[in-house]
């Protein structure tokens, strides 16, 4: 059979409008201690998930084992969901570039760009949607190297069966310490590998801990260019610069997964997929987690990246609210 996602997940955020509850998000967390061990989970952590782009550092790991050589900024820009800001579609060209390439080798969907101004300011250009523009493109642009340096066929990147897609795969279960269960197709056409919310919250830790070699090098891009990762107005930005030395990476579906120096780590993923409400729950568990209480760590900027507010009338009315 299938492997399916868990089913009737509790309730972990509250829809709070007026002082009115009107509605609730269902889903799953699980915190590691600095040990790698359970420190607690809410709802089911153990069954197979999809965890889309969280998927992207374990990706580039494996891509950087196999010869992939990138400046920390590109590397960055391997492991992003990037909102298609200018110095995001340049860093793109450059990877295409230093393997010889250009953008028409890319094999994302074509897609504008997710920040608001970038895109505003494509269309009032004449532009329209591009493969480079898509969110994934600077992951695409490092598989594509990854085969140049090893001389595989560039035209079937994608296929499961590619020796680039073997070897990530071979990284991605070394990394989680789960089987996978399910191969599907990430929105932007590349395989998708399914883990275990702690799975994925343990490859996260592998990273961030290592002190030397390979998965020290991606941890150390994502540190040095969080930026890149995502982008200059988003909330996973502003969270990595409040937690000196972390690293994480949030994914459609409202999949988010953070991993500090210290070894904990933190992995969740809602039912509705609502991406509203993935800060709000990460920056709760941090705080259980006994995070914002570190040294270092700005408590204030953590706590704001999980401020929801719900408008009535154009101002602050309610708040999504976490409840675990």
């Amino acid at each position: 059979m299938p492997a399916v996602a868990p089913t009737s997940s509790p309730v972990v955020a509250e829809i709070v409008r007026s002082g009115f509850v009107e509605g609730h998000h269902y889903g799953s967390l699980v915190a590691l201690d600095e040990s790698g061990k359970v420190a607690w989970s809410v709802g089911d952590v153990t069954a197979p998930i999809l965890p889309r782009s969280c998927n992207k550092p374990i990706q580039a790991l494996a891509m950087v084992r196999l010869g992939l050589d990138l400046p920390p900024d590109l590397l960055a820009l391997a492991c992003a969901s990037h909102s298609g800001e200018p110095f995001h579609v340049e860093g793109v060209r450059r990877i295409l570039a230093g393997a010889g390439l250009d953008e028409s080798a890319l094999q994302t969907p074509p897609d504008h760009p997710l920040d608001d101004d970038a895109r505003t300011a494509v269309l009032l250009a004449g532009g329209e949607k591009s493969s480079i523009l898509m969110n994934c493109s600077g992951k695409h642009a490092a598989m594509l190297a990854t085969c140049v340096v090893n001389g595989w066929d560039t035209g079937t990147y994608l296929d499961p069966g590619h020796p680039l897609q073997v070897a990530i795969a071979a990284t991605f279960t070394e990394l989680t310490g789960d089987e996978i269960e399910a191969v599907a197709v990430d929105g932007c056409g590349a395989p998708l590998l399914s883990t275990s919310l702690t799975g994925l919250a343990r490859s996260f830790r592998a990273l961030a801990v290592a002190g030397s070699g390979e998965p020290r090098r991606v941890a150390e891009a994502i540190r040095e260019h969080p930026a890149h990762v995502s982008g200059t107005s988003r909330d996973e930005r502003d969270l990595l610069t409040a937690l000196p030395g972390a690293i994480g990476k949030a994914g459609a579906e409202s999949c988010y997964a953070v991993a500090l120096p210290d070894g904990r780590a933190i992995a969740l993923k809602t039912d509705d997929g609502a991406a509203r409400v993935r800060p709000v729950l990460m920056a709760q568990a941090l705080e259980r987690s006994g995070v914002l209480e570190t040294p270092g760590v700005d408590a204030v900027a953590v706590r704001r990246t999980g401020r929801v507010d719900l408008l009535g009338g154009g101002r602050p009315v309610g708040e999504i609210r976490a409840c675990f």
